[in-house]
Order: structure tokens, then sequence, then C-alpha cells
């Protein structure tokens, strides 16, 4: 089986600093055994449509998608652009990550069918909220 077989969440964040405080706040809620984080737009078209190193993987798609709206080479705008126009992918449960205010969003990107929006860093409750109304259930705490 590929290690990517059971990815659930995809989390697309080039900053390490921001990715590796959302995947705490995942760990926080007990969501993390299925997540995969990537770099770039790139890399996670790559990982939706099986191209590139994915081309092999297992057909089936992340449940839920935390992508970041600022990226090099194919930015949050574009990949969700490209997601919404296949129709295997056009439902996914897509929270866009991003530092900017709802009201300083650009307006292309309320056409594009975004779930949430998730200022950064992300807080761990209103994460709770994006990861429910995904579908995905919490997994047990280790603490529990």
């Amino acid at each position: 089986m590929d290690k990517w077989d059971k990815v659930e969440i995809l989390l697309v964040e080039d900053n390490l600093s921001d990715a590796e405080l959302t995947v705490r706040a995942l760990r926080s809620i007990g969501a993390t055994q299925k997540v995969l984080r990537l770099s770039d737009g790139v890399e996670a078209l790559d990982f939706i449509f099986h191209q590139g190193r994915f081309s092999d993987r297992d057909r089936a798609l992340p449940k839920l998608i935390l992508l970041d709206l600022k990226m090099p080479r194919v930015g949050g705008i574009e990949f969700l652009q490209r997601l919404r126009e296949d129709h295997a992918t056009k439902n996914i449960v897509v929270a866009m990550l991003t530092s900017f205010p709802m009201d300083q969003l650009p307006a292309d990107i309320r056409d594009l069918n975004v779930h949430d929006y998730l200022l950064k860093p992300v807080n761990p409750q209103r994460l709770i909220e994006v990861v429910t109304h995904a579908g995905l259930t919490r997994t047990q705490s280790p603490n529990t």
C-alpha cells in the first residue's frame, strides 16, 4: 500500500513555520494521522491529478484541502480554479489559509466555492469546525 493512499487532509503551504503551526493545531485535535503537507500548488496538482511522483498513487482523493492563498509557482487561486474545473475534484472541501482579512481577499476567490477561510496562524478551535464540516471525525488523542 502506498503511503499516500490514506491521505484525508492535504495541507498546501509553502511557509514552513505556518505549516508547522497548522500541523500542531491538527495534532491538538487528533487529526494528523492522515495529513500530507505539500509546499506549493504544482505539487498539490500533481498529487490530486496523479502526475509526476504521484502518478502511481491510489485514486482516492482527500476529504479536505487546507490551501495557502499565496504560494510560488502555482498559487492558491490558480490551484483552486484547476480543481473546480474537473468533475472528479470540484466538490472537495477547501479551506483557504490566509493572513488577509476576509474583506481584503480577491473578489474572484468567492466564485471558486471555498468552504471556509482560516486566518494564519491557525486557531485550533476554528480548525475543529473546518475538520468537522469536511466530515472528518476527530481521532482519539493519546491523552484520553
